[in-house]
C-alpha cells in the first residue's frame, strides 16, 4: 500500500529544525501539489528552488528532511507545475506518494485552523509539538484524524461492491464509512453495511489499517459475513452501483496503493 515504503524510515517526531537548501518542500494549491520531471519520474521542489521563507517542518523520511509551505503568494518556480494529488497515487517515486499524501494531510489541518474554534482569534504554532495555539485562549489545536471504516462483505464466494455517486473516484470500491460518535468500528460495520446497501453481518471481523492523508483519514479494514437475505437495498444519495460479484470476477490490482484494493484482492485470493 501507499505507505508501505520499507526498508526507507519515515519520522514523525516534530521538530524546530531550521530548513536547509537541499530539504524538499511540498506545495499545495487546493487540490493540487507543486512538481517537475526528474529521471523519468517527478519530485517536489527544494529549499534552493524556494528560499526559506514560511516553511513549516514536517518529517523526515531516510534522514531527509520534509517541510510544508504556509505562504498566501501562489508559488511556480522555472520547470514546476501544479498537478492533481491523486497522480500521487500513479507515480513510480513510492516514497514522494507517501510523503506527499502525509505532507496534504496536514496542510489542510493548517489551512482549516487558521483561527481559534473557541474564541476566534488566529492561531499560531506552538514550538513544543505538533500544534497549534490559540494565543487569546490558550486552546491547543491538534492535527485531526478521522476514523473510517472499509467493509469486505461475503457470501461464500461473492463480495459486495460499488460505486460511488457523485464523487471523483469512479473505480470498483467497498462498502466504507466513518465512525460515529459513541460507536466502536465493529459498531460502524453494522451500521454502514445496513445504511447503505441494507444487508446485516456477522462475524466481524478486523484485517488492517491504513493513513489516508488525502481525506484526512485513518482507514481501518474489517471483514464480514452476510447474515440472512442477500438481496441488496442501495442507498443512491451514497453509491451509483452496488452488487454481488464472485472472487474471479475482480480484475488483478496493479497499483498496490488502497487499503480497499488490497482487502478485494486478499478475497479474490481466498486470504478470507
Amino acid at each position: 500500500m501507499i505507505q508501505d515504503i520499507a526498508p526507507s524510515v519515515f519520522h514523525n517526531e516534530y521538530s524546530n529544525r531550521k530548513p536547509q537548501e537541499g530539504d524538499y518542500v511540498f506545495i499545495f494549491k487546493g487540490r493540487e501539489i507543486l512538481v517537475k520531471d526528474e529521471d523519468d519520474s517527478i519530485t517536489c521542489p527544494k529549499v534552493s528552488d524556494i528560499g526559506d521563507d514560511k516553511l513549516q517542518f514536517l518529517f523526515s523520511i531516510n534522514n531527509k528532511f520534509n517541510y510544508l509551505y504556509l505562504g498566501d503568494e501562489e508559488i511556480e518556480p522555472e520547470g514546476f507545475r501544479y498537478e492533481s494529488i491523486r497522480n500521487l497515487r500513479r507515480t513510480d517515486n513510492k516514497l514522494l506518494a507517501f510523503a506527499g499524501m502525509t505532507a496534504y494531510h496536514l496542510h489542510t489541518w493548517y489551512m482549516n485552523n487558521r483561527f481559534c474554534g473557541r474564541c476566534g482569534a488566529k492561531t499560531i504554532i506552538y514550538n513544543k509539538e505538533r500544534a497549534l495555539k490559540c494565543p487569546s485562549c490558550g486552546n491547543i489545536i491538534y492535527p485531526r484524524i478521522s476514523p473510517a471504516v472499509i467493509i469486505a462483505l461475503t457470501d461464500g464466494d461473492k463480495i459486495v461492491v460499488t460505486r460511488y455517486a457523485g464523487r471523483e473516484y469512479k473505480g470498483l470500491a467497498l462498502i466504507a464509512g466513518f465512525c460515529e460518535i459513541g460507536e466502536t468500528a465493529e459498531e460502524t460495520v453494522a451500521r454502514e453495511v445496513m445504511e447503505e446497501v441494507g444487508l446485516k453481518v456477522k462475524n466481524v471481523r478486523y484485517y488492517k489499517s491504513q493513513p489516508w492523508g488525502f481525506e484526512s483519514d485513518l482507514l481501518l479494514g474489517f471483514h464480514c459475513e452476510l447474515d440472512g437475505d442477500s438481496t441488496i437495498t442501495m442507498d443512491e444519495s451514497e453509491l451509483k452501483t452496488a452488487e454481488w460479484i464472485g472472487r474471479d470476477e475482480l480484475e488483478e490490482d496493479t497499483e498496490h496503493v488502497s487499503l480497499t484494493a488490497e482487502m478485494m484482492m486478499a478475497f479474490k485470493h481466498h486470504k478470507f
